[in-house]
Parts: C-alpha cells; sequence; structure tokens
C-alpha cells in the first residue's frame, strides 16, 4: 500500500485543543473555545424529551422536520421582513458547520476561488479545500476588523466562485453594518459570484442595534446561503442543529449534497426545537442576556492594562496587549500561554484565525460563561497592570 495521501496537509492539532490541555495542565480558567458553562433552557430538554417519548425517533424528511421549517421561515419573516419558503428554501442541518460545508460542495468545483475574509473561522478552509477549491484570503482591515472593499474588489477574479462572510464576527466580535452589505452589493452586482452568510450569531447584537442579514438586501438574498445555528442560540452546541436558507436553485444543489453527507438531522431535537419556538421570548431576550455578559466582563477588563477592541455582537471580546511590558514583545500564541501559565486564564491567539502568519498583538476571550466563571477570570487578570 502506497501511504495515503491527506487531503488537508496543512491540518493539524488545533490551537483549541493545544491550549484546552494547557488550561487543563495549570488549572486556568479556560476562556479560549467559544461554547457555554452553563446549560439551555430546562423546557427545551422537556420538549425534546417529549418528542422523544411521542415516538420522533426515526428519519424526519430529509429537509428537515416540516414544522421546524415553517417556523424557521415565520423567525425570519418577523425579524427580516422577507420569507423563505419553508418547503424548498429551508434546510434543516446537523449543525452550522455541516451547513457552511455542504453549501460549499453544492457551488465549488475544481480550480474555482473563494474569498475568505480573515480572520475566519477555522472550518472555512478546509471546506474550499475539500471542494477542490482554491481559498483567497482578505484581510479584514488590522486593528478594527472592518471590511476593506478595495480589497475584496482586487481579490475577484474571473474564477471567484464565492465570498464568505460572517456577521457577528468570529473571532472579533464586530459586525457588518446595512451600509457595509450594500457595499458588497453593489461590488457583486455585475460578477457571478455566490455568498455564503455565517450568520449563527445572529442573536447576539448589542447596544440596540439589529442584525443586518443578508437575506434584507434582495440582490444579496437571490445569490446567499444563510447560514444559521440553533446550538449558539439555544446554548446546545452539543446538539449540532442549524439551518440553511436560499433561493430554490441554490437550495436544490444544497440538498443534493446534503442527502449523500448527513440526510438529515436528529428527529426529536428537530421537533422539540420546532415546539419550543413557537415562543419568540428566549431569542429576543438573547441579546440583553449576552450583552449584560459582555459589560460585566469588559467593566473588569478595564482595571487591567488590556486594551479591549469593539464588540458590537458574538460572544467573543478582543483584546490587544501592546501596553503590557510583560508581554508586549512576545508573538499571540506566546501571550496565551504566558496568560494561561501566570495569570491562570486563557485566551486564543487571533493569529491562529489566519492562514499565513499575522500578528497584531491582539488575543480573544470567549465571555459565553457562568458570572462566577467571568469573575473569578476577573479576578486573575486583575493582576495584568502596567
Amino acid at each position: 500500500m502506497q501511504p495515503l495521501q491527506t487531503k488537508l496537509p496543512k491540518v493539524g492539532l488545533t490551537i483549541f485543543s493545544t491550549m484546552s490541555a494547557l488550561a487543563v495542565k495549570h488549572n486556568a480558567v479556560n476562556l479560549g473555545q467559544g461554547f457555554p458553562d452553563f446549560d439551555c433552557d430546562r423546557r427545551l430538554v422537556e420538549a425534546v424529551s417529549a418528542a422523544m417519548l411521542a415516538g420522533h425517533n426515526q428519519y424526519p424528511l430529509m429537509a428537515g422536520n416540516a414544522l421546524l421549517r415553517q417556523r424557521v421561515s415565520d423567525k425570519v419573516f418577523a425579524l427580516h421582513g422577507v420569507r423563505y419558503d419553508p418547503a424548498n428554501e429551508i434546510t434543516i442541518t446537523s449543525g452550522a458547520t455541516q451547513g457552511i460545508l455542504s453549501s460549499v460542495l453544492a457551488i465549488v468545483r475544481p480550480g474555482d476561488e473563494v474569498i475568505v475574509l480573515e480572520p475566519c473561522y477555522d472550518s472555512y478552509i478546509p471546506n474550499i479545500e475539500l471542494a477542490g477549491g482554491i481559498a483567497v484570503p482578505v484581510h479584514l482591515q488590522h486593528g478594527t476588523f472592518e471590511p476593506d472593499f478595495d480589497a475584496i474588489t482586487a481579490a475577484i477574479t474571473s474564477k471567484t466562485r464565492a465570498i464568505i462572510v460572517n456577521t457577528p464576527h468570529n473571532p472579533s466580535g464586530r459586525t457588518w453594518s446595512r451600509a457595509q452589505w450594500d457595499g458588497l452589493a453593489e461590488i457583486l452586482a455585475d460578477r457571478d459570484v455566490w455568498l455564503i452568510s455565517d450568520e449563527v450569531y445572529e442573536h447576539m447584537v448589542f447596544d440596540g442595534a439589529e442584525h443586518q442579514s443578508a437575506a434584507r438586501i434582495p440582490a444579496l438574498k437571490d445569490r446567499a446561503f444563510i447560514v444559521s445555528s440553533f446550538g449558539k442560540t439555544f446554548h446546545v452546541t452539543g446538539w449540532k442543529i442549524g439551518t440553511v436558507c436560499a433561493p430554490v436553485a441554490l437550495s436544490n444543489e444544497f440538498r443534493k449534497v446534503h442527502q449523500y453527507t448527513v440526510f438529515t438531522a436528529n428527529s426529536a431535537m428537530q421537533q422539540g426545537i420546532a415546539e419550543y419556538l413557537a415562543d419568540p421570548a428566549p431569542y429576543v431576550s438573547l441579546p440583553a442576556f449576552y450583552q449584560a455578559k459582555r459589560d460585566r466582563f469588559a467593566g473588569g477588563l478595564r482595571q487591567t492594562a488590556l486594551r479591549m477592541l469593539p464588540c458590537e455582537g458574538s460572544y467573543f471580546q478582543s483584546v490587544n496587549y501592546e501596553n503590557l511590558p510583560a508581554v508586549r514583545d512576545m508573538t499571540e500564541r506566546e501571550c496565551c500561554e504566558w496568560m494561561t501559565t501566570e495569570i491562570g486564564v486563557t485566551p486564543i491567539p487571533m493569529s491562529a484565525f489566519y492562514s499565513s502568519p499575522t500578528e497584531q498583538k491582539t488575543i480573544r476571550f470567549c465571555f459565553a460563561k457562568r458570572d462566577e466563571t467571568l469573575d473569578l477570570a476577573l479576578g486573575k487578570l486583575a493582576k495584568i497592570t502596567l
């Protein structure tokens, strides 16, 4: 047998696994990986349990539970004023990551180019490579993490098949405004470029602002896969249930891939979530819930030498450490390791979200944690002074 030729030669142990192992070794408060350390609403668990007891234990429809797709259609209409046909334009997925992968596989052919805006979620580039495509990284503006439309325009070629946008943004916590979406729509207006819009943190937008979905802009909606996540919204990341909304032509191609990768998602969880969605209060109240955590964490960070960057959405707070003499000459990874071993709190380096070496002296914390966890971390971070 010849040695196996890997399809992902650049992929190894993730920074999340590495830093989490270091956190365990040093008994540090782990604010690295992005998931809550608190439980979901018990009513949601009860709804799923009731669904199991009611017999929702066999394959649901390939496209997903019909009631859940209707509820998603109603939710999108209530929030954004646009209607997706639940029968033909909404698919329930095994998490948003699968939704992104299947979107890429549906439209990207060998040799096609896909623009990714870095820093970005670590699945995007491997997804493109698995499809035989070529990832074309375009950096968000250093220091602000806002889109650079001149750079995006310059990156588009005759081979450009799609662009992936994420808002609210992981890892920076920035959000796209309507004007920025309009800017992208103008760039793409006369080009055959599809859009994959990763909107998994859609219900975590702060300070009275609204989430600006790509679905709100007809010129983008007609060319977009809109990816969302119940795992993020309802604090059940381990359930891996997401949605993809797209026009009929795109949904048809998406479902061709979907049915031969996972076929469908967990039956009882789909039914339970559908029942739970009858009450909009849990997701309507989510911005205030996470803003309180952001503000609690930010209030403590202001007492340190770390400089906070804007956090308009998601559950991530990025900070710059260039004013801290002890670490200002360290790489971002070295700083995170030092913070884990010497301070007892584990962040993630922003450089981990780039495909090529990029240092900005910026690290990321996850504040989707119990107040006690945040207070414990802040007590340790208080040692970081000028």
